[in-house]
């Protein structure tokens, strides 16, 4: 594990992986699961979360694929978690998936990685029913295994799984860097005060700042 005790240092390429977190079919189009479950055609979908939608489309997806692109040029692992059940009826989802119905049957297209930041064959998709990916999944046993110290966080919601995953990876002895443009929830207000209750566990960046840093590197 690195030496310091600081989070304000620049990342190593080689011993970091950039984080996708449900980027998915199922919350990230308005016609996925998630608003079928409200009872939501994609237009209604589309008015009711019209904020969330337009910063997916106009900023965190472009950033995302910005993020993506240069970090596998620089040879820094990708990987990637989904809501996604491991059996069909979801019965193995935990209790707090099971109140709020989040279902992600195993294998199917609402389980899948948008399309505009498809993973390469031979990334890794870790399939979670959790709200913190270090839960649910054996990521932190994979990253080790990868030797993996510096986590570079991406994805939906930032009050909500990117939080948990941020905090959790700060206890387990990562170092994060949160791209603060290259994710997003259900409002500003959500978002930024998400930004500030976490701003202790992880050091924060602007994509065009940390495609900077990696250009230096």
């Amino acid at each position: 594990m690195v030496n310091t005790l600081s989070r304000e240092i620049p990342i190593v390429p080689r011993r970091s992986a950039l984080l996708f977190i449900d980027v998915q079919n199922y919350n990230a189009r308005p016609d996925g699961g998630e608003y079928q479950n409200e009872g939501l055609t994609p237009a209604q979908a589309e008015a009711k979360y019209d904020y969330f939608f337009q910063r997916l489309r106009e900023v965190a997806l472009p950033n995302m694929q910005r993020l993506q692109k240069a970090c596998r040029a620089k040879g820094i692992e990708v990987v990637y978690t989904v809501i996604e059940s491991l059996t069909r009826d979801g019965r193995d989802r935990s209790l707090d998936y099971k109140i709020t119905g989040f279902n992600v049957p195993k294998g199917s297209w609402d389980a899948q990685v948008l399309e505009a930041i498809r993973p390469l064959e031979d990334e890794i998709v870790f399939p979670k029913t959790s709200s913190s990916v270090f839960i649910s999944t054996n990521i932190h046993y994979i990253l080790g295994n990868l030797g993996i110290d510096f986590l570079i966080v991406s994805g939906l919601l930032t009050d909500q799984c990117i939080s948990s995953a941020v905090r959790d990876a700060c206890d387990l002895g990562y170092l994060v860097t949160l791209i603060t443009d290259a994710c997003g929830t259900f409002s500003q207000d959500r978002h930024a005060t998400s930004l500030s209750h976490i701003r202790g566990y992880c050091r924060q960046r602007t994509t065009v700042e940390f495609l900077a840093e990696l250009e230096q590197l």
